[in-house]
């Protein structure tokens, strides 16, 4: 197939790029920077420049490419750093969530294009109550703490527009595998504490394995929303002093729920305490996935050790 990647350049666009070429697709994809873009050729794809908040240019790259598919990886995730204020760190992937899906959608419909799988997340979103571990059927959170609630918005709207419009909605576990990860630094620095009990659960996702089970997704039709996630979810009180072992790095502190809630805010107290992992039986069953790393232990091992 034909298939147009939006942010092909991110985490998981680039190792989506090599595997779709190695599949035998022929991939175009964008970015926001031309430098980056023209990386692509090196891969095997087609590079286009695009700013998918652009509406006009989003269409009319889509009509020139012709494309049998889209996927939406389009996000501004580089760099976070301040949880206390989550709803402006991620006003800009809010937007490419929303806007940009909404862009996307649109040139599909012109363009004749049926296929659309699109990036949405798992972590943090289902709700707070019952058993550690949720499926896609589950609800998800009621009420998400205030500083969270336009990004859980975000992500919820993207997961309508694109299964209403009989798309695929692809709800990742926190990503990891990048060696330049922040959040690897961050635990490295000792920023990154177990909050109270440590009992808020987890699911990852090997950068790799997100993109083959998305290399899996376009090929099945919708609508559909599965959880791309690990074998093993688990609490911070696990996960986190393992990943500290693994890179070298010295036990993470432990602040009570108060103290922190005063130096990182709400959402980080309620994702280290209260978080429910995913289930990802659903996507094995149904796009027939099998994981380099089914669970995390090792997979931090091999990305960091």
């Amino acid at each position: 197939m034909r298939v147009f990647i939006a942010g092909a350049t991110g985490a998981i666009g680039t190792p989506l790029v090599r595997q779709l070429v190695a599949r035998g697709h022929e991939v175009i994809g964008t970015s926001r920077s031309r430098e980056r873009a023209e990386r692509l050729h090196d891969f095997g794809a087609e590079p286009i420049t695009l700013d998918v908040l652009d509406r006009d240019s989003v269409r009319s790259a889509v009509l020139d490419a012709k494309p049998d598919l889209i996927v939406n990886q389009a996000t501004a995730l580089s760099g976070l750093s301040d949880f206390k204020h989550f709803d402006r760190s991620f006003a800009q992937t809010n937007r490419l969530r929303t806007e940009g899906t909404d862009a996307l959608l649109a040139a599909a419909r012109e363009a004749g294009v049926r296929r659309f799988v699109a990036q949405s997340y798992a972590c943090h979103r289902y709700a707070r109550e019952g058993g550690p571990v949720k499926t896609e059927e589950d609800p998800l959170d009621p009420a998400p703490v205030s500083s969270m609630r336009e990004t859980e918005e975000a992500m919820s709207r993207l997961d309508r527009a694109v299964t209403e419009a009989g798309g695929i909605a692809l709800r990742y576990g926190s990503f990891y595998g990048d060696p330049d990860d922040e959040f690897v630094r961050a635990v490295r620095e000792r920023k990154f504490p177990i909050v109270g009990d440590g009992g808020g659960v987890w699911s990852f996702i090997h950068l790799e394995d997100a993109a083959a089970a998305t290399a899996l997704a376009i090929e099945r039709d919708g609508p559909a929303v599965y959880n791309i996630v690990d074998d093993e979810p688990a609490p911070t009180s696990v996960w986190l002093p393992e990943l500290a072992r693994v890179i070298g790095a010295r036990a993470p502190q432990r602040f009570p729920r108060l103290l922190a809630r005063i130096f990182a805010g709400e959402a980080a107290v309620v994702m280290a305490t209260e978080s429910r992992g995913a289930s990802n039986a659903k996507a094995k069953r149904e796009l027939g996935w099998t994981l380099r790393y089914p669970s995390w232990r090792q997979g931090f091992v091999d990305s960091y050790a």
